[in-house]
């Protein structure tokens, strides 16, 4: 039975029996918590906490997810993987254990012809926790398994709970006697090879207590309603039902490991080195495709990190196994094809998925040249020193530069026998993110501890947002919070978040800047609003400042929003969907949007695109863009089911959640996208939008910024300002500008040829009489000396390489010199032929002398260069250099 067919049937055979089916919610994790969904349950999450009230009793779904703490173990066996399917059925309050378990049964052992899986029941082995007597009682007396296949764990094996205080439950799981060829008889209590585990049922029955690890934390008492939350491994059950002996043997990953044997003539079971990195490719490939197709991007953060990890191991092992050329297009395309009838959506997306690992793939196979170069140096260096560590910072050197994962380092160091200085690398790193982040504090509240806005979430209901059609209206204030602590009152220099009923201001969200106003309370109170955001969903919380009197809970109270400001919010967030759907219509359906912020006056717009986007292109888009403005086309917004507004071809972002109605924004005939944000009634409303430009971001994905309105009117006076005064400058109209300054500019630099060519010259005339210098090392001709400040490595290569020439061919001849340029000492030493052959490589020297200049270098043994920190020295690494040539003649 193929993998699709699997799902198929699990959403069937629930779907019949009165669960809705949910499709699988985004691998982008709705939680800060988390960087990427690792479990079916995770959508539920909220339901399960209390923190949203479920719209279902019954749900069933079939959940991507992905778990890469064992990623250095995949392939090395053949029970990791990354990517998985978790088939889940939930109860919210609805049937609990029997009917949990009668469900599993029936599904699990129904005939193949009535939808069923038809496993036969006497392989099929249960274990509840230990003291769980009523599951095993269902099992025994209402299912009809034999006691003796029905098995008592503990806590750590058969008890469930997030880790921290909240629902917990016993478990309940369903295993799989897979024969006698797997290990030793005595039920899944003794050999979890053999009886493998196909389904967990967890029953959320009790409250959890404080406590650490698995086992040690208290059970406070019974939930007020109990729930279930069952989870089936998809690639379990394919292994099982498909008579295969592992997941990497099933219909979904086999097609990619005999694709990689198809690419590098190395055939799956030939050896164990090789099956490993046949196995990691078809994993890691299958997992990308799966990210991509999610709105991932590889990059060097978060789930852009996690992709281009595994995206990177995968593109080097298939070089391990011998491919020397691109392979990703091919394994991409197996993917795609193989997962595409359970993610139609891989298909729609399929050039975007393509452009992006194709660019990956290009900037890591750059990389690898390049960063395998410096590797081996560097590897070279730390064993002639006697080293087992490679440093920290030249790790570091190798991200930062090279774009290497340190867990790519961390591999091809171990291939030579060495270790990582890994605490200096993260040290170095968090040395840059503390830079990078220094100016950027979070201004969220965000997500660390948020009990104080359910408190009011519960007690209150949601925000009701009046602003799409007010910008001011009477509302209540139905909480406050002050220094994070609920409070009753604030009173006047309080800094304070307040919770209305109703409002008009827009909480952040969606790329859309905050509102900000005031609220004046009827008793004369004034809070002065500067942000506003939603920590619990459909909680709007007002952060600002009392200004005068004492504001209390229950106040009634008047909100008005900046009007000025919104509407240049609303401006720039219409001209960033005009934007998106001109750049759609220029470059195809790849360039997706990957983000976006507006503000008054200014947006910025992130999308998907493996090149720099021409300035013809942009020109082109700017223009189109005025155009729609020109023709004055409306914009309205409409709820509706998102399958309606998909039908419609509205554009979705990707990353976000969308729930079963949606808001869908239209401009005229020419954009249509999903959006909760505040927008113009009429494109004429934007008067003006300038491109400033575009740029890279990260691998991949590029950044418009532009500015609308009177903000680009401004920009565009400025400009009209500095071309008046460079006309005044050169003499000359507005369209000569170009040729002229062209022209002026290469005057300059011919001018700067002609100085550098005299420098060089300069410098090659020292080559004489530093040739007739050469000391006599033991019928060695040894030239060494220190140039004049400034020399550019360029012209002291030249200046060593020409004293060389000057040497006879049949004297062995060492040309060491060194200069500082830009305050640093460098360094290139030749040897020629005759020299070789006596030992002294160019190489071996630059080593000596960079090592004493306190940096590095290495280089050919004919030809070497090197440098350091410390200028002082270079009279002391000339005296190393001429040591270490007397000692090797």
């Amino acid at each position: 039975m193929e993998s699709a067919e699997i799902r198929r049937r699990w959403l069937s055979f629930f779907e019949e029996r009165g669960h809705t089916v949910v499709p699988s919610a985004s691998l982008i994790a709705d939680d800060p918590t988390l960087l990427l969904v690792n479990a079916g349950m995770v959508p539920f999450k909220p339901y399960f906490l209390g923190e949203e009230k479920p719209p279902y009793k019954r749900a069933s779904s079939v959940q991507k997810c992905v778990r890469t703490p064992d990623i250095e173990e995949v392939g090395k066996t053949t029970r990791h993987g990354t990517f998985f399917q978790m088939c889940g059925n939930f109860s919210f309050g609805d049937y609990f254990k029997e009917g949990a378990i009668k469900l599993a049964w029936e599904l699990l052992t129904g005939s193949v012809e009535h939808g069923g899986y038809g496993l036969e029941p006497e392989k099929l082995w249960i274990t509840v926790y230990q003291d769980d007597d009523e599951a095993e009682q269902i099992w025994r007396d209402v299912v009809g398994v034999p006691a003796e296949r029905i098995q008592r764990l503990g806590k750590k094996d058969n008890f469930w709970s997030m880790g921290v205080p909240g629902p917990c439950g016993p478990c309940s799981e369903i295993n799989y006697d897979r024969g006698p060829e797997f290990g030793v008889e005595g039920g899944p209590a003794v050999n979890d090879e053999r009886y493998v585990e196909i389904w967990n049922l967890v029953f959320m029955q009790y409250e959890r207590g404080q406590g650490t690890g698995k086992e040690d934390f208290e059970i406070l008492g019974d939930l007020p309603s109990k729930n279930i939350d069952t989870g089936l491994g998809l690639e379990r059950l394919a292994m099982i039902l498909q008579g295969v002996q592992n997941m990497y043997e099933t219909d979904t990953l086999k097609v990619v490991i005999d694709k990689a044997t198809e690419l590098t003539g190395v055939r799956y079971g030939q050896a164990h080195a090789s099956d490993v990195s046949l196995r990691v490719v078809a994993d890691h490939m299958r997992t990308s495709v799966m990210l991509i197709g999610d709105g991932v991007t590889p990059g060097n953060e978060g789930r852009g990190y996690v992709l281009r990890r595994i995206m990177r191991r995968a593109i080097r092992n298939m070089r391990m196994l011998g491919a020397s050329g691109p392979v990703v297009g091919e394994l991409v395309d197996t993917v795609i094809k193989t997962m595409g009838e359970q993610y139609p959506e891989l298909e729609t997306d399929r050039k975007r998925i393509e452009t992006v690992a194709l660019a990956e793939e290009a900037a890591f196979l750059k990389a690898l040249k390049g960063g395998t170069n410096i590797l081996d140096t560097a590897v070279t260096e730390t064993k002639a020193a006697g080293g087992t560590v490679l440093s920290g910072d030249k790790a570091f050197l190798l991200h930062d530069t090279w774009g290497f994962p340190i867990d790519l380092t961390l591999e091809m160091a171990a291939e030579q026998g060495l270790s990582v200085d890994e605490d200096g690398f993260r040290r170095l790193m968090k040395e840059q993110r503390d830079r990078a982040k220094a100016d950027a504090r979070a201004k969220k509240t965000g997500h660390a501890d948020v009990s104080a806005y359910r408190e009011i979430a519960d007690t209150s209901g949601s925000t009701e947002f009046t602003g799409y059609t007010n910008t001011e209206g009477e509302t209540t204030v139905v909480g406050l919070i002050v220094n994070g602590v609920p409070s009753p009152a604030a009173t006047e220099g309080d800094d304070v978040e307040v919770v209305l009923d109703r409002t008009p201001f827009y909480a952040e969200g969606g790329g859309q800047q905050a509102d900000s106003g005031r609220i004046r309370l009827h008793s004369g109170a004034v809070i002065q609003v500067r942000d506003v955001q939603q920590p619990v969903p459909g909680v709007s919380v007002h952060k600002g400042s009392v200004q005068v009197g004492e504001v209390t809970v229950g106040s009634t109270a008047y909100a008005t929003i900046d009007v000025k400001r919104r509407r240049a919010i609303a401006r720039a967030h219409s001209a960033t969907h005009l934007t998106h759907q001109a750049l759609r219509d220029a470059l195809g359906p790849t360039a997706a949007q990957a983000g976006s912020e507006n503000a008054p006056g200014r947006f910025r717009f992130d999308f998907g695109s493996p090149a720099a986007v021409p300035g013809t292109v942009l020109t082109d888009v700017e223009q189109k863009i005025n155009e729609v403005l020109a023709r004055e086309l409306d914009v309205h917004a409409e709820v509706m089911p998102i399958d309606e507004a998909k039908r419609q071809g509205a554009i979705a972002e990707f990353g976000e959640k969308y729930g079963e109605k949606v808001r869908v924004v239209t401009i005229g005939d020419f954009s249509k996208e999903l959006c909760g944000g505040t927008h113009v009634h009429n494109t004429a409303q934007l008067g003006l939008v300038k491109l400033l430009g575009e740029s890279s971001i990260g691998s991949g994905v590029r950044r418009i910024e532009a500015l609308v309105g009177v903000d680009a009117y401004n920009f565009l006076a400025k400009e009209h300002t500095v071309v008046a005064q460079l006309q005044e400058l050169v003499k000359g109209r507005s369209e000569e500008l170009p040729d002229k300054i062209s022209a002026m500019l290469g005057k300059l630099k011919d001018a700067e040829k002609e100085i550098e060519k005299f420098r060089a010259e300069k410098v090659l005339q020292a080559a004489a009489g530093l040739a007739q210098g050469a000391q006599d090392v033991r019928g060695v001709a040894l030239v060494t000396g220190q140039v004049p400040d400034g020399t550019s490595a360029d012209d002291l290569r030249k200046l060593v390489l020409d004293v060389r020439g000057r040497i006879p061919g049949d004297r062995p001849a060492v040309v060491a010199l060194f200069t500082t340029a830009n305050g640093r000492p460098l360094t290139v030493i030749a040897t020629n032929e005759a020299a070789r052959e006596r030992g002294l490589k160019a190489g071996e020297l630059v080593r000596t002398a960079a090592k004493t200049l306190g940096g590095g270098g290495g280089g050919k043994p004919d030809v070497a260069q090197g440098g350091g920190q410390n200028p002082e020295a270079i009279g002391e690494a000339i005296a190393a250099v001429e040591r270490l040539v007397a000692d090797t003649v």
